[in-house]
């Protein structure tokens, strides 16, 4: 069964193999992401943080929820040398970079404490699994940054990989601040696969932000597989990614 909603400005999709998700399991879903969207957008003018933004109300002052992410993205920064910050150039808090994941992994726990041990969960291209469908590995396509209504690649995600988060330019534009200087050699998507949504959510963007030399610097450093796209055209990926494209049934 495969149900669909709209949340935090995208499409969610939960399927589920061989049983129903009913209207509860739907809003409890659903209520995931609508706590954090009240809270952490910044295209709500009555969330916390846009009251932070406008200066109504000092990041002191804010509630524990918002310290605890702004706490966690501050560590993804460091941990990144900067590749991934919460800070926009001007200087606003914006934790949209970690927040989707945040709001993914706690709908993921919605379904497990509703007793779905298997399904997919995919928030605009960004997915969380559990357990596995009855062909063994979920089948997950990755848009073609060119052509967003074609499928570039599908991957198998199976245990322990149990996310993949994709992070690129051509839908949105250039959202994300670079660290190095504009080349043809830019990453314009990346996708990252890795054991929980979090890490794959939060290094997708920090790869797309420091290109090439932190691609390098996160493959070392963390238990992930990674495909990205460059401004010409060009394709990579990690050892990893290949054998998933190449597990796909």
């Amino acid at each position: 069964m495969i149900v669909t909603l709209e949340t935090m400005g995208t499409v969610a999709s939960i399927e589920v193999p061989g049983a129903s998700v009913g209207a509860g399991d739907v809003a409890a879903v659903r209520g995931a992401f609508d706590r954090l969207e009240e809270t952490f957008s910044l295209y709500r003018d009555d969330s916390e943080l846009s009251r932070i933004a406008r200066g109504e109300q000092l990041l002191t002052q804010s509630s524990p929820a918002v310290r605890s992410v702004y706490d966690r993205a501050l560590e993804w920064r460091s941990a990144t040398g900067g590749a991934f910050t919460p800070h926009r150039p001007d200087g606003v808090i914006d934790l949209d970079g970690i927040v989707k994941a945040i709001a993914i992994r706690d709908a993921g726990v919605e379904l497990i404490d509703r007793g779905f041990d298997r399904w997919c969960l995919n928030v605009g291209g960004d997915v969380q699994v559990a357990g596995t469908p009855d062909s063994g590995a979920w089948q997950i396509g990755i848009v073609d940054p060119v052509d967003r209504t074609s499928i570039l690649c599908v991957v198998a995600l199976s245990e322990p990989r149990r996310a993949i988060a994709t992070s690129g330019v051509m839908e949105r534009g250039e959202h994300v601040w670079r660290t190095q200087a504009d080349s043809d050699r830019d990453f314009v998507q990346v996708s990252v696969a890795a054991d929980d949504i979090i890490t794959a959510d939060v290094l997708a963007t920090a790869i797309l932000s420091g290109g090439e030399a932190f691609r390098d610097i996160a493959t070392a450093n963390w238990d992930i597989d990674v495909l990205t796209v460059t401004r010409s055209g060009e394709l990579s990926m990690t050892p990893g990614m290949r054998n998933a494209l190449a597990a796909r049934t």
